[in-house]
């Protein structure tokens, strides 16, 4: 049901959350203005894997077509060995047991082409106008509207609500929530993609099998997997610094990053020189937030369940808020109601995920005994088994319980 506001609903944050928001709400009805403070929309990183509960998100909001176009199907999501070279597990997507059950696709795509067709979306949409260059720096809300203030301008934007999809280290929760920074995993990550053209040797028949590898090692793991229509291949290196310190950014560093992966198999020594350098990505999470509805203000994905990456659900947790905001305001006129609903619907299952990737993390940099235990335990898993990863991977009220504890199905997952 539209709301009866001449106000527009305000989106701050032009990420892939804040897009999916605004697009949703427009399909609700909604009249959005999206406030970004880059001078122009653009998405920094490289891969990312979208589970079937993402491309369902997508299939909502009518972009799927455009993200699958770009996007590589894989076949097999597997879990490797860092340092014995050898297969611990897998999950075929391409089974019945998949398809009877997800229904739709598991997909790699590179980060700037979801932001893309997201964008481009949001642009013929005629409900939503788009800014840039407009950074928030303060919001007041009564009852009936909310303004928010921006560092570039002295004018104020007037807004009936306002969803707050400004990321990480979001103004507006710590605003909301008075928390402090982010809390640091002392992990780091180096990723990026390169030409699949560059990849030889077993790298390049890795690229060409089109699978999602994980490779497992202590304190460290690999992702590889191709983006682009197969065009580029996606790699992300991943270590625990020992040198991290809370007041020093010297840590992390390529010296750290070759010494953590010294004792790897030749497979993944042979990938590292390859692992783009020019970043590094500290990696960064919150405790689960019990409430993301402020009156006429709510928090949006990484705004509102920040999360470590080991269940690679970042993307695919901010794109199932903003359906289930769209579906919340469809269903209430009121944007301070809608929001109530919509963050009952998210906060316990985004809370849930975020806890289970520090699980899977856990499980994933095993070392010594703890890593031969868990390569036993996940040698015998079928292929076609994905009753522990169901939960995650089917966004509805009605599916499995979480598990208590990371298990097999968590293989394909580190992005």
């Amino acid at each position: 049901m539209p709301s009866s506001s001449p106000r527009p609903l305000a989106v701050v944050g032009g990420g892939i959350g804040g897009l999916a928001a605004a697009l949703a709400a427009a399909r609700a009805g909604r009249t959005v203005t999206l406030v970004e403070r880059a001078a122009q929309f653009g998405e920094i990183g490289a891969g990312l894997q979208l589970a079937p509960n993402a491309s369902l998100a997508l299939d909502e909001l009518g972009v799927l077509a455009d993200v699958q176009r770009n996007a590589v199907m894989p076949p097999r999501l597997v879990m490797m060995d860092a340092v014995s070279g050898t297969e611990v597990s897998s999950l075929d997507l391409r089974s019945s047991a998949y398809t009877e059950r997800f229904r739709h696709p598991y997909m790699v795509t590179h980060r700037t082409d979801l932001h893309a067709a997201l964008l481009a979306a949001c642009r013929a949409e005629p409900l939503i106008t788009l800014c840039t260059g407009l950074t928030v720096i303060h919001a007041e809300q009564d009852n009936d509207h909310v303004r928010l203030f921006f560092e570039e301008q002295d004018e104020a934007l007037l807004a009936d609500a306002v969803i707050a999809a400004d990321g990480l280290h979001s103004r507006l929760r710590r605003a909301l929530t008075g928390e402090g920074d982010p809390v640091c995993s002392r992990y780091v990550a180096f990723r990026g993609a390169i030409p699949t053209e560059r990849m030889t040797g077993r790298m390049s028949q890795a690229a060409a099998d089109e699978a999602v590898m994980v490779w497992a090692g202590p304190a460290m793991h690999l992702v590889q997997y191709p983006v682009r229509r197969g065009e580029l291949y996606n790699q992300v290196a991943v270590f625990r610094s020992d040198s991290y310190t809370l007041d020093s950014d010297d840590w992390g560093t390529e010296a750290e990053l070759e010494q953590r992966f010294a004792g790897a198999c030749d497979a993944v020594r042979d990938a590292l020189p390859l692992v783009a350098r020019d970043r590094r990505w500290p990696l960064y999470d919150r405790p689960p937030l019990k409430q993301w509805a402020y009156g006429r203000i709510a928090l949006l994905g990484d705004a509102a369940h920040p999360m470590l990456q080991y269940l690679a659900q970042g993307a695919c947790q901010a794109l199932e808020d903003a359906t289930a905001l769209g579906r919340a305001l469809r269903e209430q006129p009121d944007a301070s109601d809608a929001f109530t609903a919509y963050a009952a619907r998210r906060t316990e299952r985004a809370g849930r995920i975020q806890t289970s990737a520090h699980l899977f993390g856990d499980l994933c940099h095993l070392e010594g005994m703890g890593a031969t235990m868990r390569n036993l335990a996940l040698a015998h898993r079928s292929p076609a088994d994905f009753d522990d990863i169901a939960w995650v991977w089917i966004p509805a009220p009605d599916t499995v319980a979480a598990p208590a504890t990371a298990t097999a199905a968590s293989i394909g997952a580190p992005a």
